[in-house]
């Protein structure tokens, strides 16, 4: 469905509406191409947790996974033993599930991994790209894929490099938060400013 644009009306895609950290979200960091690697591994993480979940839920959450997992710092994820596990598990600010848990843990690891073979690990995720966004023309939501050929192929590499909880569906939510993918409607406001 295509929105009208009145004058004045700031136009978003249409996900971002009905409440505030969707449209702050969506404004502020969403399809904004991303390189520093401590960030990668946070859009890394919470794309994996929003898994059957809805995007809002994480977004207001998202501090407190933040605090939870140490600033997203791999060096210090990789490195939780079973009792951080538990004290994870107790957590009522993050979503307490066992094997989400578990494989932020290992995809620490592997994500560091990663960076040693590769020098870092945005040099690594952004060659399904080509090293550089991908701009889409989109007029409507129901346009945008779940997921692509580009998607898949990096969720193929992620897994064979031992990453969990990166199916083609999350590869592809990876990408448009990072910025590897532009899939702001063509109407809105910040498809020409990412």
């Amino acid at each position: 469905m295509k929105r009208e644009i009145s004058e004045g009306a700031i136009v978003r895609c249409d996900w971002a509406a009905g409440h505030p950290l969707l449209a702050e979200y969506h404004d502020r960091e969403w399809g904004v191409p991303v390189h520093d690697d401590r960030k990668l591994f946070e859009f890394l993480v919470l794309d994996a947790f929003q898994a059957g979940l809805s995007w809002l839920t994480i977004l207001k959450k998202r501090e407190n996974f933040r605090k939870a997992f140490d600033g997203f710092d791999p060096e210090r994820i990789c490195r939780y033993d079973e009792s951080s596990i538990a004290r994870l598990l107790q957590d009522a600010g993050i979503i307490r599930n066992r094997l989400k848990v578990e494989s932020t843990v290992g995809n620490a690891r592997c994500f560091l991994r990663v960076q040693e073979e590769f020098g870092s690990f945005d040099r690594y995720i952004w060659q399904f790209t080509g090293g550089r966004t991908r701009v889409n023309a989109f007029e409507s939501q129901d346009r945008i894929p779940a997921r692509t050929r580009e998607s898949e192929a990096m969720s193929r590499s992620l897994r064979k490099r031992g990453f969990r909880f990166v199916g083609p569906t999350i590869c592809y939510a990876f990408m448009q938060a990072a910025g590897m993918v532009n899939d702001h409607l063509t109407g809105c406001f910040r498809y020409r400013q990412v």
